[in-house]
C-alpha cells in the first residue's frame, strides 16, 4: 500500500481568476462566431493571455460559443478559428466585460 499522495496543484492558482457571474452573462449570449442561440458555452481566449494547456486564463477573456464552434474552435487551433470566423476574438471579449454587470470583479482580476 502507497502512502497518501501529495497534491502538487497550488489550490490558489484560479484565486482572483473566476467569476461564475461574469460566466453566466457571457453563456447569455448568442454564438460570437456563427449566431446560433442554441447550447452556448463560455470559451476561454487563451492565446496572448498567459493560457495555455491546461492552463484557463481569467474569465475576463471569455467569449460565447455554440458547442459546436467550441469544439472546432479546439479541434482548429484558435488562430484558424477565429481567422475562419473572420473575429477577433480578444475585441469580442473586451465587449463582453465592458457590458458585463460583473465588470468591476473581472476587470480587477490578474
Amino acid at each position: 500500500m502507497h502512502p497518501a499522495r501529495i497534491d502538487r496543484k497550488s489550490h490558489t492558482q484560479d484565486a482572483g481568476k473566476r467569476c461564475p457571474g461574469h460566466r453566466a452573462f457571457v453563456r447569455r449570449h448568442a454564438c460570437s462566431a456563427c449566431g446560433s442561440m442554441t447550447n452556448i458555452e463560455c470559451a476561454h481566449i487563451r492565446d496572448g493571455n498567459g493560457g495555455g494547456i491546461s492552463m484557463k486564463p481569467s474569465d475576463r477573456h471569455c467569449v460565447s460559443l455554440c458547442a459546436e464552434c467550441h469544439r472546432r474552435q479546439h479541434e482548429m487551433g484558435e488562430g484558424p478559428f477565429w481567422r475562419q470566423a473572420g473575429k477577433d476574438p480578444n475585441a469580442l471579449a473586451s465587449g463582453f466585460v465592458t457590458a458585463s454587470p460583473h465588470r468591476a470583479k473581472v476587470s480587477v482580476m490578474p
